[in-house]
Order: structure tokens, then C-alpha cells, then sequence
């Protein structure tokens, strides 16, 4: 089986772009979505993740405590909060959640260091 990247957004339109620039970079990863955090808990719930990319804004809880919940499951995940809030509080909670910040809009460009350095954790050796 492959690398799973779960993408959290509660716009379909950010979804779209995440998962194309996602593909862009890594086209064998699969993709699969969800609107908002207990949707993601759902699918981690139910399949294998191995990466998960979550939108900061969304309706109910926000990405920052979906991400802190994801890390206490899967200490080793890659997590990447994606967001045009860069307010140092937002950034420093993404850092204490061990979740990478990604700044909104998303372009492949801006994704890139995010999913290289996920790649590279994802094939080194579990100690």
C-alpha cells in the first residue's frame, strides 16, 4: 500500500488545490478528503493516513486541535496546518503541536518543503 495524505478543508475549492498541488509533487501519494475535523477522525478512524494537510478555519474545531489530536494518536505523522492566519499564536501552536505551517493561499511551491520533508520521514527507519 501506499502513502495516504487525508486534506482537510471545509472548501471544496482549497481541497481541489491542495490535492493538485499535493499530486503535482507526489502524484503515487493517494488523496482522500474531509470537510471538517470530526469527518477526518471518521476517515483515519476507518483507513490507513500516513500525511494529513488541515485547514486552520473551519466550522466547528479548527485544524490547530485536530492537529493536536492527530499527534497524540500517530506521534510520528508529517501534519501540516494550512492558513492565511499568521498571527505568531497560530504559528507557535501548529510548532507545539510538532505540525509544520503552511501559509494560505497554498501553491505548490509552498507545499513543497511540507511534503519532501514528509517523504523523507515516511522512507527512513522507524527507531
Amino acid at each position: 500500500m501506499g502513502t495516504t495524505v487525508l486534506i482537510v478543508d471545509d472548501s471544496k475549492l482549497a481541497r481541489i488545490v491542495l490535492s493538485k498541488a499535493v499530486a503535482a509533487l507526489q502524484p503515487e501519494w493517494h488523496r482522500i478528503e474531509a470537510s471538517n475535523a470530526e469527518e477526518a477522525l471518521a476517515k483515519v478512524a476507518s483507513e490507513a493516513v500516513d500525511v494529513a494537510i488541515l485547514d486552520f478555519n473551519m466550522p466547528g474545531r479548527d485544524g490547530l486541535s485536530l492537529a493536536e489530536e492527530l499527534r497524540e494518536r500517530f506521534p510520528e505523522m508529517p501534519i501540516a496546518v494550512a492558513t492565511a492566519n499568521v498571527q505568531d499564536e497560530i504559528i507557535a501552536r501548529a510548532r507545539a503541536a510538532n505540525a509544520s505551517f503552511v501559509p494560505k493561499p497554498v501553491t505548490e511551491d509552498g507545499l513543497r518543503g511540507f511534503v519532501s520533508g514528509a517523504a523523507l520521514r515516511l522512507r527512513s527507519p522507524r527507531a
